[in-house]
Parts: C-alpha cells; structure tokens; sequence
C-alpha cells in the first residue's frame, strides 16, 4: 500500500486506463450489491443480509419509499449525494467538481443496481435446500468481496468515486495514516444511522442484515488492503485529495 506523499499526489495513469478501470470497478460494485441483496431476499428465513452500507441504503429507501421497483435507484442516488456534503465537511471544503463527481458516479452506480436486481431476481430462485442455502451464503460472500475489490481499484483510479467510498478514503488518508481497515469501520456509522431511522419508521421490521452483513462489517475493510496488493498490482493511488 502506498503512503500518503508526493507519488500519490500526482497522476502517473492515462485518462483510457482511468477510464477502463473505473468502469470494471463500477460492474463489480453494481453487481457485489445486487449479489448480496438478492440472496439475503431468497434465502427464508432471512439471515444472509447484505453489505452493510447497502442494508442501511436499502432499509431507509423501502421505508421512507415503499417496495417498489426504483426504491432502490433513489435510495442509493439521494442518500449518497447526502454523504457528498458530509464529505466535504470533513475536508474543510466545499469542492463542488467533487461532489459533481460524486454524482456522475453515482447516477450510473445506482442504474446498474436496479438493473442488476431486476435480472437477478427474476433468474435466481429462493433456496430451497440445503445445498441452495449454502450456495447462496457462498455467493453472499463473494458479492462482499466483489465490492471490497472495486472499492480498492476505484479509490487508487480516484477519477469519481462513490460518496460512500469517497468518506472512506478522506477518513483513511487524512485520519487513520492510510488503515484500509480502520477507516471501513468509521465510514460505517452513516448506514448505522440509516438502518436506525428505518428501524423506527418501520418496526420491527428491519430486512437485509445478517451473517453477510457482519461478515462485511468485519472483512470488507480488510479485503480492501488485500486488493490494493493483488488486484492490478501495478495500480497506485492517484492525485489523492483529503483537504488540509
């Protein structure tokens, strides 16, 4: 993993590769949701979950939105654009080509999530055995994985990145001395909050946490750091930016 000094501060990757990559990046991070939040949906009794930033979305969007088929796409787009200005609180500025960023990320971010469910919901039946269930957790985990590796890919890109992200690496570089896994854990408290706002609007109903999510909530930060070693070894972090 790189420091935070002057080879980060620099941008050594062209602007297709950047391309390239943030677009792998953003398909992995789609689909790893989708894969956690349709077998958390298929799986009866619930306790697989999702990740732990898309519990907390989802959650909040079908309560304050209802089931319906784009709760998911304005859950995700509204409540990351939120996390936008929590961003540039924590840097000490207010850097609109940032948070514009921010949103063209997340505009195609959160069609792909409701794309991505779409099909994998209609394609993808509930467990019904044993074998189903544990192919499902299997899944469950790798979706968690899918999205810790686009995290890492995306933030070392650092062309636009989702808000979610965005708060992890400010928090990583500007207060945590670059700990991939120390500044998971912190970035968790927005979708904490989220998930509690639901869980009063909704109770007792709270959908989309369980053993998935923990396993998220423990790992995610960690297979993070791991990507930055393996996946695309010759990716470094480029022109990082977490205010003064």
């Amino acid at each position: 993993m790189d420091s935070v000094g002057e080879k980060q501060a620099q941008r050594s990757l062209s602007m297709s590769a950047s391309i390239m990559y943030f677009i792998i990046s953003l398909i992995l991070n789609s689909l790893g949701n989708v894969l956690t939040l349709v077998t958390s949906a298929h799986v009866h009794p619930s306790f697989l979950g999702s990740a732990y930033w898309t519990a907390g979305e989802a959650n909040l969007g079908n309560a304050i939105l209802g089931n319906n088929s784009l709760a998911l796409f304005w859950a995700f787009l509204v409540l990351g654009m939120l996390i936008s200005f929590l961003n540039a609180l924590l840097m000490r500025k207010l850097d609109w080509k940032r948070i514009f960023g921010n949103f063209i990320f997340m505009l195609p971010f959160s069609i792909f999530i409701q794309w991505f469910s779409n099909i994998f919901n209609q394609i993808m039946p509930d467990a019904t055995t044993l074998p189903m269930v544990i192919l499902y957790t299997i899944i469950n985990f790798i979706g968690v994985a899918l999205i810790a590796t686009a995290i890492s890919i995306y933030q070392r890109v650092n062309l636009v990145l989702h808000p979610a992200d965005d708060l992890m690496q400010i928090l990583r570089f500007k207060y945590f001395k670059g700990s991939a896994f120390k500044a998971m854990w912190a970035s968790y408290i927005p979708p904490t909050i989220f998930a509690i706002i639901a869980f009063i609007i909704t109770f007792p109903s709270l959908y989309n946490f369980g053993i998935g999510t923990l396993f998220a909530f423990l790992f995610q930060g960690s297979i993070t750091g791991v990507a930055d070693q393996y996946v695309f070894r010759n990716l470094h972090h480029q022109a990082i930016d977490v205010g003064k």
